[in-house]
C-alpha cells in the first residue's frame, strides 16, 4: 500500500504497476453473462461485450478467434460462461479480460435455475392468488408494453378496438428480446405504473424460443411486476410458454388476442346485455302495473265501494244484535237474582225470632235490653219488657217463685 501525500505523490508508472500486480493476483476466473456485442475483427483476435442484464453492467472480453470457433454456433444474446484471466496494461491503464474457453449455458441448467427462482418467489408469496388484482370492467386507458412494430401489438390493439372502439392505449415499444429487454421493459413498466390514467397494463410479445423468452423470467422484472398497484396482464409467447412473469401477473392471457378480450368488454355483448336488462325491467314493470290494476279492480268490486253505507248498516245490525243479546242476558240475570232473593228471604224469615213470636211465644227483656233467661235472677218489683208477635208491653215482677 502506497504512503502518499500531496508533497510526495506516487508516479503514474508506480500506480499502474501496483494495479497490475493486484489484478494479476486474482488469477483466471469463470464469469457468466449475455453476449451483447461480438466483434470478430480482421486478424486473429475477437472482442466480446459480456453483459449482466439483471444489473445493467458489462465487461469487455478479448479472445482468440479459435476460442469463438470452438463454442459456435453462438446465437445473438447467447448466455455463456467464460474462463478468462484479467490483464492490466500498464502503458494505457486499461483492464482486459482474456478468455481461454467459452461455454454456452445449457437449457437444462437454465431450467434448473428458473425452477429454483420460481420456488424462491413462490415461498415469498409472490404467486399467491390473494395478491391478484381484479381487472377493471372498462379502463380509462390501457398501457401496452410490446416490441417495436410487432404482430403482438397489432393483435392487442386491433382486437381491443374491435371489441370497444373508443378504447385508449398508452403504448411503450421496447426491446423484447436480448440483453436490453429487461431494462427497457422494466423502465416502461415503471412509467406506465406512475401514470394515474392507466388502469391496466398489458405486457406482450409473440412466440419465440426458450432463450428468447428468458428476459420475462428475470428476477428483477418479476419482482417489479409484483410490486405494481396497477393490474398487469401477461401475454408472453403462446399458451405452452410459461415465463415467471405469467405467474406473478394478475391475469395470464394465452395469446395477445386473448389479452385484448380480457382488458375491454365486447360492446356488442354489452349492448345485448343492456337490451336484455331493459326488456326484463319493462316486463317487470308491466307485470307490477297489471297486478296493481287488478287489485284496484277488486277493490272497486267490493260492496263497500258500491254502497259506502253498507259498512254502517252492517255494523248497526251487529250492534242491535249485541244490544238485544245483552238485554236478554241482563233480564235473565235479574230474574234469577229475584228468585234467589225470595228463597233467601224465606230462609231468613224461617230462622228469624219473629217466626217464634208468631207461634205465641214472647221475648222477656230487662230494662237494660238484656234478655231474661233465668227467673231466679229476677227480683220483686223488676220491670220487664215483653216483646210479643205484635207489639211490646211491660210487666212487673210480683213474686219470685223460681225453682231450681
Amino acid at each position: 500500500m502506497f504512503e502518499t501525500s500531496s508533497q510526495s505523490p506516487a508516479s503514474v508508472k508506480a500506480v499502474s504497476e501496483a494495479i497490475k500486480e493486484y489484478v494479476e493476483r486474482l488469477g483466471p476466473i469463470w464469469i457468466e453473462g449475455e453476449i451483447s456485442e461480438l466483434n470478430e475483427r480482421s486478424g486473429v483476435m475477437a472482442f466480446i461485450r459480456l453483459r449482466d442484464p439483471s444489473h445493467d453492467m458489462s465487461l469487455s472480453v478479448m479472445c482468440h478467434k479459435s476460442v469463438i470457433a470452438a463454442a459456435k454456433p453462438l446465437p445473438a444474446n447467447a448466455r455463456i460462461v467464460i474462463h478468462a484471466k484479467p490483464t492490466w496494461y500498464t502503458k494505457n491503464g486499461s483492464l482486459t479480460l482474456s478468455a481461454k474457453e467459452i461455454r454456452q449455458v445449457g437449457v437444462g441448467e437454465l431450467l434448473a435455475r428458473l425452477e429454483a427462482l420460481k420456488n424462491l418467489l413462490a415461498s415469498e408469496g409472490l404467486f399467491d392468488f390473494d395478491r391478484k388484482i381484479d381487472l377493471p370492467l372498462l379502463p380509462k386507458k390501457v398501457g401496452l408494453i410490446c416490441g417495436r412494430n410487432t404482430d403482438a401489438e397489432k393483435d392487442v390493439v386491433e382486437n381491443a378496438k374491435r371489441r370497444w372502439p373508443s378504447v385508449i392505449f398508452e403504448i411503450r415499444e421496447v426491446t423484447v428480446q436480448g440483453s436490453a429487454a429487461v431494462s427497457e421493459v422494466s423502465a416502461a413498466l415503471r412509467e406506465l405504473e406512475a401514470d394515474p390514467d392507466v388502469d391496466v397494463i398489458v405486457i406482450t410479445r409473440g412466440g419465440g424460443s426458450f432463450e428468447d423468452l428468458l428476459p420475462f423470467s428475470d428476477e428483477g422484472l418479476v419482482r417489479l411486476a409484483a410490486s405494481c398497484a396497477t393490474p398487469i396482464v401477461s401475454a408472453i409467447g403462446h399458451e405452452k410458454d410459461s415465463p415467471l412473469l405469467d405467474l406473478v401477473a394478475d391475469f395470464r392471457a394465452s395469446t395477445p388476442t386473448d389479452a385484448a378480450k380480457h382488458v375491454v368488454p365486447d360492446i356488442v355483448e354489452e349492448i345485448e346485455m343492456i337490451a336484455g336488462l331493459q326488456d326484463r325491467a319493462r316486463r317487470r314493470l308491466v307485470n307490477l302495473i297489471e297486478l296493481e290494476s287488478a287489485r284496484i279492480t277488486n277493490f272497486k268490486d267490493r260492496p263497500v265501494m258500491k254502497d259506502p253505507h253498507v259498512i254502517i248498516t252492517s255494523r248497526a245490525e251487529i250492534i242491535t244484535a249485541l244490544r238485544d243479546r245483552s238485554h236478554r242476558s241482563f233480564s235473565s240475570d235479574v230474574k234469577l237474582a229475584k228468585e234467589e232473593l225470595v228463597q233467601i228471604k224465606a230462609r231468613v224469615r224461617a230462622l228469624s225470632p219473629q217466626a217464634t213470636l208468631d207461634r205465641g211465644y214472647s221475648v222477656v227483656q230487662l230494662t237494660t235490653g238484656e234478655i231474661a233467661r233465668d227467673a231466679s235472677a229476677l227480683k220483686q218489683g223488676d220491670v220487664l219488657r215483653l216483646r210479643l208477635a205484635k207489639g211490646e208491653t211491660n210487666a212487673t215482677v210480683t213474686t219470685n217463685s223460681a225453682k231450681e
